[in-house]
């Protein structure tokens, strides 16, 4: 009798690991912050052009937008792998913070399907600041068995490796004598 109940335990448990597999992707998050040894209105300044993402992230080739900083405002940025459009959701000049996600997937650029991003500038250590790049992501294939450049691992990397180059850049520029 309890190898009949541990063989229905088995399958049950079986059973319940397939059905929590079916369900698609896990939203992945990635953040990274740095200390700028600069105040925190000279790095707000450099980044609160939604549209000039370009003047500080070494990662954007080029970028344009429209709608200036007004929720709604659009944005193209271009990468080394082509082209990304962004649509701005909350911006805050006194918060010092904007929220943005990307619009149309092109998962041969960055290998996600949708994320959303925040960036937020707050007083740090010494009279510096610290900026928090915030990204919730997924993967390019929403399937149950991505390939390996489109899971759930090639979409962190990518992500944090986008989000670290972008503050690095911005340390640089903000700290430039």
């Amino acid at each position: 009798m309890s190898t009949i109940r541990f063989l229905l335990a088995g399958l049950t448990f079986a059973a319940m690991s397939l059905g929590a597999h079916a369900h698609g992707p896990t939203p992945q998050k990635v953040e990274e912050k740095i200390e700028i040894a600069a105040p925190p209105e000279k790095v707000w300044g450099i980044i609160k052009d939604f549209a000039k993402v370009s003047d500080w992230n070494p990662a954007v080739t080029k970028s344009e937008g429209t709608g200036g900083n007004e929720n709604g405002a659009a944005r193209t940025i271009t990468l080394k792998t082509g082209e990304l459009q962004e649509g701005l959701d909350y911006y805050s000049e006194k918060e010092m913070t904007y929220l943005y996600r990307l619009s149309k997937e092109k998962v041969d650029v960055l290998p996600v399907s949708s994320y959303t991003a925040e960036i937020t500038v707050k007083p740090g250590t010494s009279g510096g600041s610290l900026v928090t790049w915030m990204a919730r992501l997924y993967r390019a294939d929403t399937g149950n068995e991505p390939a390996p450049d489109r899971n759930d691992a090639a979409a962190v990397k990518a992500m944090k490796a986008y989000l670290t180059e972008g503050l690095q850049g911005l340390k640089a520029k903000a700290e430039a004598k």
